[in-house]
């Protein structure tokens, strides 16, 4: 049994033979074969095998003596030295060369670590001071994106609140136009009447062809109709001109709003940018680009300018409108005011003709109604003559089969008698109804004979009525609505 802590007896009496080129193989036999064979040009393919350790390898060492690696053997358990040796094996250095060796490439490696680890300390703070500072700054220009878009969105909302009240307003005066506009055209229509109604009186004949009140009430409607019109026709030229003024006003705020809706996309899309976002490239020399036309201050003051514009537009168009809202109902009463003395004047003319034509559309009106229920009682007659000539037709059937009963069958019994006198009770029947469908034609007759002399009658007294009531009051039947339709347009209830 060997002793604790002294080296192992040598199995070998030879020296060790010098080790191979390669080293050998740390597999099993097995294992072995089926191993690819070592091609020293495919090194760079195996990182874990340097090149270094073959170069080691293929040295050829001498073992020195073990006593003086280990002096403290006793001398019983002392390997022999055998002082043999091959031709042309020698020893190149010493065992202390070879601990120096060690020593000063352990103290090499160890400093290359600590000058690799030192490195590699400095290149994980500099990483991480750029990650840093790139965060920084890229979190920096996205809050003065993201304060930009609050900006843009600011003025988006005031632009949008000018605009659909520039909007509104501009429709109300352009509402307000083209009441002017018919109000305008709507006083053609009296001023041609009146002068139509001076013309078709001056032909009546005799002692009506005097200067009366309505003659004097129509020339006075005329010159004030003229009056109206004149007023109507300058201010519509003056909303012409504040409608072009509102929309010059909207154009502007339209193109600033859509440059700001432009440039507010623009801008979302740029702050939602991230480094994982896609379509990011690279634009050589974009910074030293400077496209821009306006500082904040600047773009801050075009859309206030645009806005104080688009306000001061909208009060003058208010104001234009409430004036132009007197205008109309001013001119709309007393136009309404003239043209009732007119008619009153002319209404005084045309009564009595006008109950006369009444008196005769009643009688008119009951004629038809009797001829109307005459008809109807002729219709009656017509169906009943002709019920009655199918139940002759049924008699005079019975009576004629019954002449075909044969020898002693042919017998005057009841029902022969009965059918007889069923027959000429029919034929009485027949008879009477057809006087009286004749004399109902006859009347029928009469009635329209009458009708037609109330209808000739009727138009003998609209012919009457023509020239005051169709000619002169039926042209003005027109004029009050549209004297009330002003009216009430210009007092906002349309």
């Amino acid at each position: 049994m060997e002793l604790y802590g002294y080296p192992l007896k040598a199995k070998f009496n030879q020296p060790r033979p010098p080790p191979p080129k390669v080293l050998p193989a740390t597999h099993t036999a097995a294992g072995y074969k089926n191993r690819i064979p070592f091609n020293p040009s495919e090194s760079f393919n195996m990182p874990w095998m340097p090149n270094s350790y073959y170069k080691a390898a293929a040295l050829n060492p001498t073992l020195s003596p073990l006593t003086e690696s280990f002096p403290g053997l006793p001398p019983t358990k002392m390997i022999p030295f055998i002082s043999e040796r091959p031709s042309g094996v020698f020893t190149r250095h010493t065992l202390d060369d070879w601990h120096r060796s060690n020593m000063t490439n352990y103290k090499e490696s160890e400093t290359t670590r600590h000058n690799a680890e030192r490195l590699r300390a400095d290149l994980t703070r500099t990483i991480k001071d750029v990650y840093q500072q790139a965060k920084r700054t890229q979190g920096e220009s996205t809050k003065n994106l993201g304060e930009r878009i609050n900006d843009i969105e600011y003025w988006k909302s005031e632009l949008c609140i000018e605009l659909d009240a520039m909007i509104r307003e501009t429709n109300s005066l352009m509402d307000m136009q083209k009441r002017l506009e018919r109000a305008l055209a709507d006083t053609e229509g009296p001023f041609q009447v009146a002068h139509k109604c001076l013309l078709n009186r001056e032909k009546r004949m005799g002692i009506d062809l005097v200067n009366d009140d309505v003659e004097k009430q129509l020339v006075t409607e005329i010159k004030i109709i003229r009056s109206c019109r004149e007023r109507l026709q300058k201010c519509l030229d003056t909303v012409n001109a504040q409608i072009m003024c509102n929309k010059e006003a909207r154009q502007e705020l339209e193109k600033d709003l859509a440059d700001k809706q432009l440039g507010h996309h623009i801008d979302n899309k740029c702050y939602q940018l991230k480094n994982t976002s896609r379509g990011i490239h690279f634009f050589k020399g974009v910074e030293r680009m400077d496209a821009t036309v306006s500082v904040p201050e600047t773009w801050a003051r075009f859309t206030d300018n645009n806005i104080f514009r688009s306000q001061s537009a909208r009060a003058a168009s208010a104001k234009l409108r409430a004036s132009t809202e007197s205008l109309l109902m001013g001119t709309a009463d007393e136009m309404w005011r003239q043209f009732s003395k007119v008619n009153d004047a002319f209404t005084s003319r045309i009564t009595e003709i006008a109950n006369a034509k009444s008196k005769i559309q009643t009688h008119l009106a009951k004629t038809r109604q009797e001829i109307f229920q005459l008809e109807t009682k002729i219709q009656v007659i017509q169906k009943t003559i002709r019920d009655k000539e199918v139940q002759l037709k049924v008699a005079q059937t019975r009576l004629d089969e019954r002449s075909r009963r044969p020898n002693v069958e042919l017998c005057r019994d009841a029902a022969q008698i009965r059918l007889v006198q069923e027959v000429n009770e029919i034929n009485e029947t027949l008879r009477n109804l057809h006087q009286c469908l004749r004399a109902s034609e006859d009347m029928l007759q009469m009635l329209v004979r009458s009708k037609g002399v109330l209808e000739h009658d009727l138009v003998v007294k609209n012919n009457s009525l023509f020239i005051d009531q169709e000619r002169c009051m039926g042209m003005r039947k027109s004029y009050p609505s549209t004297v009330q339709i002003l009216g009430y347009v210009s007092a906002g209830l349309t």
